[in-house]
């Protein structure tokens, strides 16, 4: 009746206990789409807080609902295995980028061990290997450590984390805004460090790259945004979203960034609080109050999508106006991708992924599974 408690393994019901909670906690930090030809949703590539970083397909992940693997009869949505699964840091791995936009491109990725690692995307995504057997199959072709710091007694400092990075392939440029509050310009093709842009009070939370006027705009725990000079190195300019400095603290931080495809128009998530600024006129054209602080935020053409700290993907207007909110399943999101087809990715807390058609409906939600 209650089986043979001699073949009871202490060792294995801890294993799967360990195991779920660590489903249970994981958090997915970015996510971001895979060049593809095909022009439908392809490919998406999730970093998390185990340090991998892994791709999914997306219609196997609809087929598979569609048959009826899910997770329970009420919210429907399935534990996809990766069909590419990379260990990419010790620690969370915190973004993921391409650098280039065809099979030759490279995957990037940043986490809190200080390194940028590289892989070639076709190597990864062709590879024959198991996926049981992956993790460190594929070799890195870049590796950056972002360097440590001398104290007063000749002391180093540990490795400054890397909470976002950025790419300008035209400038064989990786941009990665670290934990010591600088950003670390690094040449791809030599992995060594051809400027360092310093000027922000604390460490950098989000980096995105302005290529029409060779500049970077970073934002910052201290509640700032700067836009820097790439060949100078220099900050050219500070947008500040909450100019009371009495307000200023955790709730305050400036958490994410987004510009337009123009790059004439920058968005700033900062607290609950989402500010919409015109580049060239250099002010501030809307302010968007939020019930939950946000934690990613992305343009489509002249509207923008928000996630934060509840589950929902918001969409704004550039006057901010709320067009619409779309419930997600996880209860925190830190990402929010869109593909070109108008398909967007919304990542967060217990390793979840909502994939959300142009029109708003669901496409699927899966939570990812380790290997």
């Amino acid at each position: 009746m209650f089986g043979d408690a001699t073949k009871w393994d202490e060792d294995t019901y801890r294993e799967c206990l360990l195991k779920e909670r660590e489903i249970q906690i994981r958090t997915v930090f970015r996510t971001v789409w895979a060049p593809s030809p095909n022009p439908s949703p392809d490919t998406i590539v999730v970093a998390s807080s185990d340090g991998s970083v892994a791709s999914y397909s997306i219609p196997d992940c609809i087929s598979k609902l569609a048959l009826g693997f899910s997770n329970g009869k009420t919210q429907r949505f399935l534990g996809a295995q990766p069909n590419g699964f990379l260990q990419g840091h010790d620690g969370p791995a915190y973004d993921v980028k391409f650098y280039g936009d065809n099979d030759d491109a490279l995957l990037l990725s940043c986490g809190d061990d200080g390194r940028v690692r590289g892989w070639r995307w076709r190597e990864f995504s062709e590879s024959e290997v198991p996926i049981p057997l992956q993790g460190s199959h594929v070799k890195p072709v870049l590796d950056l450590v972002n360097p440590q710091h001398k104290g007063p007694w000749g002391a180093l400092s540990p490795i400054p984390e890397n909470n976002a990075i950025a790419v300008d392939p035209q400038g064989g440029s990786v941009f990665s805004a670290a934990g010591d509050s600088c950003v670390y310009c690094w040449d791809v093709e030599s992995s060594k460090i051809k400027m360092v842009f310093k000027g922000h009070s604390d460490y950098l939370h989000c980096i995105v790259a302005r290529k029409s006027t060779n500049q970077i705009v970073t934002g910052s725990e201290d509640g700032t945004a700067r836009i820097w000079d790439c060949k100078s190195g220099k900050c050219v300019r500070v947008i500040d979203p909450v100019k009371d400095k009495r307000l200023k603290g955790f709730l305050w931080c400036l958490s994410c960034i987004a510009l337009d495809a123009s790059e004439s128009w920058l968005a700033c998530g900062s607290g609950r609080r989402l500010s919409v600024w015109s580049l060239l006129a250099s002010e501030c054209v809307s302010s968007i109050h939020s019930s939950a602080s946000i934690q990613d935020v992305i343009f489509e053409e002249n509207q923008i999508l928000a996630v934060g700290a509840e589950p929902l993907l918001g969409r704004f207007d550039i006057n901010g106006a709320i067009l619409s909110q779309i419930k997600c399943a996880s209860p925190s999101a830190f990402s929010v991708s869109l593909h070109p087809s108008g398909v967007a990715a919304v990542g967060g807390y217990g390793g979840i992924v909502d994939v959300i058609s142009q029109f708003g409906s669901h496409l699927c939600t899966f939570s990812c599974q380790g290997v």
